[in-house]
């Protein structure tokens, strides 16, 4: 299965009805607002959130993403439809489509049939169901009392391994329904359990096997009983990013048969086709940002080959984001290097009468054609399946055949084959101390030679993400959005971010707000001299990190940035640690120190601490159930500026949101809000704050 990474306000949004790629193809009535660059008829683009090549590499399921309309559908997060792809043909069908919520799709062994995850029917969680290729109705295969959350099957396909949460004890359900719902802060967690159940009708009840830990991933070995697991301590954020690790039980009765010991960050795990190897994405010691490293452990199927092996140069100055084995002895890579990404090949056993040297890799698709995101193969790779977005459109389903080219097979919106566009580009340049930096701009749309523009910074969160020369427009990601506004728009790759390998990535740690937010202000300076932009007329925004970037730009450099959105964003760092959920992964891949332990550096990194130099106004939005950034950090920056009143300032908060918005309605109103707040003080009269009243544009929106 291939599914959309969903790193921190990076990727894409949104999606149903799809269309085959032929550039003919009609929009579905009523599904674009007449101004295709408006935030209304971005918030309704469609995508491809994940995709799976049938076994015999005649198929692609696939699924479509379709937005609600705000305003006039109920509010809710965008519906996921079940679709599949003839390879023959070319054309798509909608299989399981409407108000559903299908996820974690894949193929039965016998290829016959889509298996996938979603409530239906009678379902009060997510259960696995299986439709059928030929055709029919959806076959529930198992169901939980909780929602199972990711699943596989044996190789005969007559057992299945599911993962869901433990059921809350029945004392305890007797308790809350006398009012006793006490939460006890980081003790009262569900832990995720492996269950294994039998795939016949009239089976019995599936059964919990015996691991210590929660467990989050779950592959069941294509040649016997063993399974594949991705196991943490608990089920706290920090302990599945920082301490999760692989191991191999037997899915009779839990006993572990093998445990890994992987450096770090773990990404994702699968089995070579012969069993012999364990494959993942994993960091490369525990002070690496990010799971960009393929490496390869021994499952003890083989006793010869040797305990692990790390095909790729220990500096390889690219990411690894997802991989497929080939066969027994290689594997292709979806690899991001820079802002550009493509699909390698590299072998860990050379074939009979064949040398070639440690860690070389081929390329199978150069850069250029897409930035993917992930694959599925065939069994032997015949056939992939990849899902990839481009600068001209949202995710979408590309397939490739062995020795062919990537072909785009999906058109889910096919207005934009017909949009004008603003130019996009790539931009290298040099920071202050000489590294060499780059990222993407988006020119204003119908530019004038040898006029300057207002600009919008839009920074990456994290800061272990990069930006892509790919789709960057979205609701809290001005693009095309703004550049059809008039603005010039640039995504900045800082120190610190990935893409580059990890000594790059790590470049800002233990110096928060340093060089890496320097890095900004020398991009600003870059684009000041190639003529392009006003140094005058300068805005910046981002969430999460790129939040803590806009505070620190809008008070320790505000004589720099003339307007800023600040989306669940940081302004006191030592607060910060006290009300997040990931006080470790700060520690060790950023930070590296305790805030008691230097507490005037840490006061010194703060954008609070600098709040009496703020003259820039800025606009503050965020998730109300933030679990990441404590949505005190944006009151405390809120009420620093506004008790100096030296200049506006405005905090918005999104009830039933978290670290991001997903619902319909808060995504367009931050798109609108953002937006007109930009307008005002980088194009229009600034001065006293706009209305705070919003106009949704409701009355054009599609009944």
């Amino acid at each position: 299965m291939v599914r959309l990474s969903e790193r921190l306000f990076a990727l894409v949004l949104l999606l149903p009805v799809v269309a085959c790629s032929s550039p003919s193809a009609a929009a579905p009535a009523g599904t674009l607002a007449p101004s295709l660059w408006s935030p209304q008829a971005v918030e309704l683009l469609r995508s491809v959130d994940s995709a799976a090549v049938s076994p015999d590499g005649a198929h692609v399921a696939y699924v479509l993403n379709q937005p609600r309309r705000a305003g006039v559908d109920e509010d809710g997060t965008p519906w996921a439809e079940l679709h599949v792809l003839d390879m023959a043909s070319g054309a798509s069908r909608p299989f399981v489509t409407g108000q559903v919520n299908v996820s974690r799709i894949g193929w039965t062994p016998d290829g016959r049939s889509i298996a996938y995850l979603a409530k239906r029917g009678d379902d009060k969680e997510p259960a696995l169901h299986a439709i059928p290729l030929g055709g029919g109705e959806s076959r529930k295969i198992v169901g939980l009392e909780t929602a199972i959350t990711a699943w596989s099957f044996s190789p005969d396909g007559t057992q299945v391994a599911l993962l869901a949460a433990d059921l809350p004890p029945e004392a305890r359900k007797a308790r809350e329904k006398q009012g006793f719902k006490p939460q006890v802060y980081e003790e009262d967690l569900p832990f995720s359990r492996v269950w294994v159940a039998d795939t016949a009708d009239g089976a019995g009840a599936p059964r919990a096997l015996p691991v210590e830990g929660h467990v989050s991933q779950a592959q069941w070995s294509p040649v016997d009983g063993r399974l594949a697991l991705a196991v943490a301590p608990t089920p706290l954020v920090d302990d599945d990013m920082m301490r999760k690790r692989a191991r191999v039980v037997d899915a009779r009765d839990g006993r572990e048969l093998r445990a890994f010991d992987n450096p770090g960050k773990l990404g994702t795990i699968a089995w070579s086709p012969d069993g012999v190897w364990v494959g993942m994405t994993t960091a490369a010691d525990l002070h690496d940002p990010a799971a960009g490293r393929f490496a390869l452990w021994n499952s003890g199927l083989d006793p010869a080959a040797p305990a692990s092996l790390s095909p790729l140069p220990g500096e390889w100055p690219a990411d690894v984001v997802a991989f497929a084995f080939e066969g027994p002895d290689s594997a292709l890579l979806v690899v991001h290097r820079g802002v550009e990404s493509s699909l390698q090949r590299v072998r860990f056993r050379n074939p009979p009468g064949q040398r070639q040297a440690p860690g070389a890799t081929e390329v199978v698709v150069p850069e250029g054609a897409a930035i993917f995101s992930a694959l599925s193969a065939t069994r032997d790779a015949g056939v992939l399946a990849l899902v990839g977005h481009s600068p001209r459109h949202p995710s979408e389903v590309f397939t490739l055949h062995a020795g062919g080219a990537a072909q785009r097979r999906t058109t889910s919106n096919p207005a934009l084959d017909t949009a004008r566009f603003a130019q996009q580009e790539v931009v290298r340049h040099a920071a202050r101390d000489g590294l060499q930096l780059e990222g993407i701009l988006i020119r204003p749309l119908d530019e004038q030679p040898g006029r300057r523009y207002p600009l919008i910074m839009v920074v990456h969160g994290g800061p272990e993400a990069h930006e892509s020369n790919g789709w960057l427009t979205g609701y809290s990601r001005a693009g095309q959005m703004a550049a059809a506004r008039g603005f010039a728009v640039y995504y900045p790759n800082y120190r610190g971010s990935t893409g580059r390998g990890v000594a790059f990535s790590k470049l800002g740690q233990g110096d928060a707000a340093g060089r890496e937010f320097d890095d900004l202000v020398d991009a600003v300076d870059h684009l000041v001299s190639i003529g392009l932009v006003d140094k005058d007329r300068v805005g910046i925004t981002g969430g999460s990190y790129g939040g803590y970037a806009t505070a620190w730009c809008s008070t320790k450099y505000s004589a720099r940035f003339a307007a800023g959105v600040m989306f669940v964003g940081i302004s006191d760092k030592t607060s910060k640690l006290g009300t997040t959920d990931i006080p470790d992964e700060e520690f060790y891949v950023h930070a590296l120190k305790r805030t008691w332990e230097a507490p005037e550096f840490f006061r010194e990194r703060s954008p609070a601490t600098y709040a009496d130099q703020c003259r820039t106004p800025l606009l503050i939005l965020h998730g109300k159930d933030d679990p990441r950034v404590d949505p005190g950090q944006s009151r405390n920056m809120y009420r620093q500026l506004k008790l100096r009143g030296q200049a506006p300032v405005r905090l918005v908060l999104y009830p039933g949101e978290g670290h991001g918005n997903r619902k319909a309605a808060s995504r367009l109103d931050y798109a609108l809000r953002s937006m007109q707040w930009f307008e005002h003080y980088l194009q229009g009269p600034g001065g006293a704050m706009p209305e705070w009243e919003i106009d949704y544009g409701l009355d054009s929106q599609p009944k």
